[in-house]
């Protein structure tokens, strides 16, 4: 049934007040809303210290000191005009805009809905001036240099509004959240905040550093990595956390532009795009990072809250981020925090045991040629070139540690009741040039007891091994030199019609991974060869993987989209697997490898690989010094 058609009206200019309401529709959607307009006009006057008074969560009060320029008395009862601003005079200032501020409508529309009163003194004023929101009198007052808004009764004359709120704690909760936001963005102000009379937070003025971990903890503070990039007009800089310190919640998640908070799609694309080789699905990253570039690459102007921006060129800013965070994330706390390792020289002939060792170790840990790692500069140091040494050749600097665990004397003066350690080890502890130190015992098959200068290391050898693997066939696929393994003889399967004929029609697509996978007959399947990487694991399970993701994404799109999907599981296959005991040089082999390896400090799921115990903490375990 038709609802009856309104009554015709006339048009009509809409009353100043009413236009004012409106636009509050947009600009005060709750407390915080004020509390950021505020935020950012203090800021924009140069304030160097803000407090922030709330009360029962802003909507009884919110009153916002300064100590900035101030507003001269007759300049006032423009700051509450609508459309008024100092900020902007031109089309050319709009399309330039260098400050958080500029549509000069907010405090408007704030006494639109609330009683307000602003205080201001400007450097050569006698004394300080109040306007009232309400009757725009300008009176003398008292007061220092700088500005205080008082907003009271926020909503009292538009009840419809004031129903929509929530409790005092969601909306404070809302509006501390506003000052955290835009106290980590400007860590050279301090700012106080205050609710119903309590204290809750109070900054002082610091570096980027120190405001980050106060504001987002020591959790934060200790799983981070320092960023700071520049190309062109753009540079990146601020702080991402390890993905082992990821969380449930995107709730640390903090971009700026140009000092501006925004929650941009197109930079959360990025930012999670250069963390899923090392995140799981369901986990989202910590980080605060500023994105600075000129004013005329970016449009603020394209939210009425100007959460979002808008790019100039947003291929190459995603581009520039994800790249930056990639590289970021590419250095290991191993070695991000120790010395780069050095290169190992080639087995001496005074150790004749480690290269009988050499076709065993190779075996295992399947290094490749020197040229399947990438050709490009790391946190590690020197770029790996054509001859550099390979795992199997590193092994022989360790010879020394191992070269008297036969003999029988013990630690404990020949006692046949304790095991002898080896005499390098009980003398000599490793260096910082090696920050996941050298291998003491293996526990259980699966994890490796390591001792570096800090302390206890624990290794998970089949997580460490896979994202090794995982990193060189990357490495190899990147530069289209992926190694070839021919099999002496294929190994045939039986296969379906359409893992058949998916072999057929993507040959192309499989050849470029490494596999020769080849119909001998309508039913039939054979593996003539396989990448020299993976050459140790089950050919006929990694042909079946491979034609699976084929099939499902497509020839093309498997090589794009799931590439690192699809490498992934082919790592998982090849990795030394759980319950395989190895020799203490096949294990120091793997820590070294772990040390010149991008990303080495989590598996391809997500998953740490290894785990530091300082001294400190065992002497706290068994109340040593207490």
């Amino acid at each position: 049934m038709n609802a009856p058609l309104s009554p015709i009206r006339s048009i009509q200019q809409l009353p100043d007040n009413l236009i004012s309401q409106i636009a509050a529709g947009e600009v005060v959607e709750r407390p915080s809303a004020v509390v950021k307009e505020l935020l950012e006009n203090a800021l924009d006057a140069g304030a160097s210290q803000i407090t922030v008074r709330l009360e029962q969560g802003g909507v009884k009060r919110i009153a916002i000191t300064d100590n900035g320029r101030g507003i001269a008395p007759e300049q006032l009862p423009l700051a509450l005009a609508r459309h008024a601003t100092s900020k902007i005079a031109s089309l050319h200032d709009l399309e330039n805009v260098a400050t958080l501020g500029f549509r000069g409508e907010a405090l408007a529309s704030i006494a639109s809905v609330s009683q307000l009163t602003l205080t201001s003194r400007t450097a050569d004023a006698a004394h300080a001036s109040e306007i009232d929101g309400s009757t725009q009198a300008v009176t003398p007052s008292s007061g220092a240099q700088g500005s205080t808004v008082d907003v009271q009764d926020l909503y009292f004359n538009t009840p419809a509004r004031r129903k929509f709120l929530k409790s005092e704690q969601t909306e404070f909760g809302h509006c501390a959240e506003v000052v955290r936001r835009i106290a980590l963005a400007r860590p050279d102000v301090a700012f106080s905040l205050t609710h119903n009379g309590k204290t809750i937070d109070h900054w002082m003025v610091t570096e980027i550093g120190k405001r980050s971990a106060g504001i987002l903890g020591n959790e934060f503070a200790n799983a981070r990595l320092a960023l700071d990039e520049a190309a062109g007009p753009l540079r990146l800089h601020g702080f991402v956390g390890l993905p082992t310190a990821s969380k449930a919640r995107a709730d640390a998640q903090y971009f700026y532009v140009n000092g501006r908070f925004v929650r941009d799609k197109l930079l959360v694309h990025a930012v999670r795009a250069a963390y899923q080789d090392v995140l799981h699905g369901d986990r989202y990253p910590s980080y605060v990072l500023g994105l600075d570039l000129d004013p005329a690459l970016v449009d603020v102007n394209v939210h009425p809250s100007k959460i979002e921006v808008r790019f100039r060129d947003s291929r190459a800013v995603h581009q520039f981020v994800f790249h930056a965070v990639s590289r970021a994330l590419a250095q290991t706390s191993a070695t991000s925090f120790g010395a780069t390792p050095a290169p190992l020289p080639s087995p001496s002939s005074a150790m004749p045991w480690i290269r009988g060792s050499q076709e065993h170790l190779q075996a295992i840990l399947q290094p490749g040629d020197a040229s399947l790692v990438p050709q490009q500069q790391t946190s590690f140091g020197p770029q790996f070139a054509h001859g550099a040494t390979g795992i199997a050749q590193s092994t022989a600097n360790y010879g020394a540690l191992f070269a008297d665990s036969a003999r029988p004397t013990s630690a404990n003066g020949g006692n046949p009741g304790f095991p002898a350690l080896p005499q390098a080890a009980s003398q000599a502890l490793p260096s910082d040039d090696f920050p996941l130190g050298f291998a003491l015992a293996q526990l259980h098959g699966i994890y490796i007891l390591a001792q570096n200068t800090k302390g206890l290391v624990l290794v998970d050898m089949h997580a460490a091994h896979e994202r090794i693997l995982y990193e060189q066939l990357k490495g190899a696929l990147d530069q289209d030199a992926m190694q070839v393994q021919p099999l002496l003889i294929p190994v045939t399967f039986f296969a379906d019609a359409v893992e058949v004929g998916t072999a057929e029609e993507n040959q192309e697509t499989l050849h470029a991974l490494g596999f020769d996978i080849a119909a001998i007959s309508p039913t039939t399947l054979a593996v003539r060869s396989v990448p020299a990487l993976l050459k140790n694991a089950d050919a006929q399970t990694l042909a079946r993987d491979v034609l699976r993701d084929v099939r499902e994404f497509g020839g093309s799109r498997v090589l794009v989209e799931r590439r690192n999907e699809l490498l992934g599981t082919l790592a998982c296959h090849t990795a030394v697997r759980a319950n395989r005991s190895l020799t203490a040089p096949e294990m120091n082999a793997l820590l070294r490898q772990m040390e010149a390896t991008e990303r080495a400090d989590q598996c391809n799921h997500g998953r740490p690989t290894w785990s530091q115990l300082a001294l400190s903490d065992l002497d706290k375990l068994f109340l040593r010094g207490q």
